[in-house]
């Protein structure tokens, strides 16, 4: 073989060895999900999985096509307007929020980016977005409705313990926005049922502990309980301090009545949580948030702890057992 044979030998087999490399660097990057929530991972696992559900209906399975990066506030709502700042300095594709004051926190942090949300009440009044058909700029997502069906909790709760005429209304201070819906909800169906409420705002632990032992000669007949990040992660101290003050409670989620919670109605949250990682996954295919119609959930839920009933000395009527989607014996 001649020398120039030869080099030019070397010359098509370094090309070829080269092709993969410049393929690959031709391959577009992996597109990045920033995940923004105010509780803890701890006890969100389902929500975690659902959204993951969603992105896998939509075309995105993470860790294969697409990328997730976490950011949790661990309950301390101060921490998202700098998450949500860390998120938008890394360039994400989207950003998914969980709450109103997430939501807040990316809609200030970025005017570009689109912005999936899941919150527990109108987003339109809340302000997030201009309208549900065409919300506008770069947000959309998800309404679950748990401000809007407090006074079907209170009618389901009447039904259970027809004697109750006080209660105790539990509610976020760190939410503002929803600690006021809630109890203005709460107010108005109060006075429409001729009962008798009395708010109680808690931000920690140690709150939940106070307001009921506080509860003392002013003791309510049951207790409604609000949403926020930080009350569904104390869901089993709510349970609990029910149970310890022989207190019918009613809460929004099926999770509160799944750890002892007396009863629970409210949007299907995992159902929820799998359409805000659906709406992701149509962003990441071209959608654009501002055509994309706020949703609201349709999938509502009766679930009733009859262990729970039995042990706070209730009855449960008939009619509440033949319509509950779920009865936890």
């Amino acid at each position: 073989m001649s020398g120039i044979e030869r080099r030019t030998l070397i010359a098509l087999i370094g090309g070829a060895a080269a092709w993969p490399l410049a393929a690959r660097a031709q391959q577009p990057a992996m597109p990045v999900i920033g995940f923004l929530h105010g509780a803890s991972p701890d006890g969100n696992a389902d929500r975690v999985r659902s959204f993951r559900q969603g992105l896998k209906e939509a075309g995105y399975v993470e860790g294969e096509n697409t990328a997730v990066e976490y950011r949790w506030a661990d309950n301390e709502p101060e921490r998202l307007p700098a998450l949500a700042a860390d998120l938008v300095r890394r360039r994400v594709a989207v950003i998914v929020t969980f709450g109103p004051a997430a939501a807040f926190a990316a809609k200030t942090a970025t005017t570009t980016i689109p912005v999936v949300f899941l919150v527990p009440e109108d987003p339109v009044r809340l302000g997030l977005i201009a309208s549900l058909a065409r919300p506008g700029a770069n947000l959309t997502g998800i309404n679950f409705f748990a401000a809007e069906v407090v006074a079907k909790r209170l009618e389901l709760l009447r039904e259970l313990v027809p004697g109750a005429a006080r209660i105790a209304v539990l509610v976020d201070s760190a939410v503002p926005t929803s600690a006021e819906t809630t109890a203005r909800e709460a107010e108005a169906a109060a006075r429409a049922m001729g009962l008798q409420i009395k708010v109680h705002a808690v931000k920690t632990g140690g709150d939940i502990d106070a307001v009921f032992a506080g509860f003392g000669g002013e003791r309510p007949d049951a207790v409604l309980a609000a949403i926020s990040a930080f009350l569904v992660d104390r869901r089993i101290q709510l349970a609990l301090q029910a149970m310890l003050h022989r207190l019918p409670a009613t809460y929004a989620l099926r999770e509160f009545a799944e750890v002892g919670g007396l009863m629970s109605y409210g949007a299907n949250l995992r159902d929820a949580c799998r359409q805000v990682g659906g709406y992701a996954g149509r962003i990441l295919r071209g959608a654009r948030p501002a055509e994309l119609p706020a949703e609201q959930s349709t999938k509502f839920e009766l679930v009733i702890n009859h262990q729970t009933a039995r042990m706070l000395g209730l009855t449960v009527p008939q009619s509440l057992l033949a319509t509950a989607d779920e009865v936890i014996e």
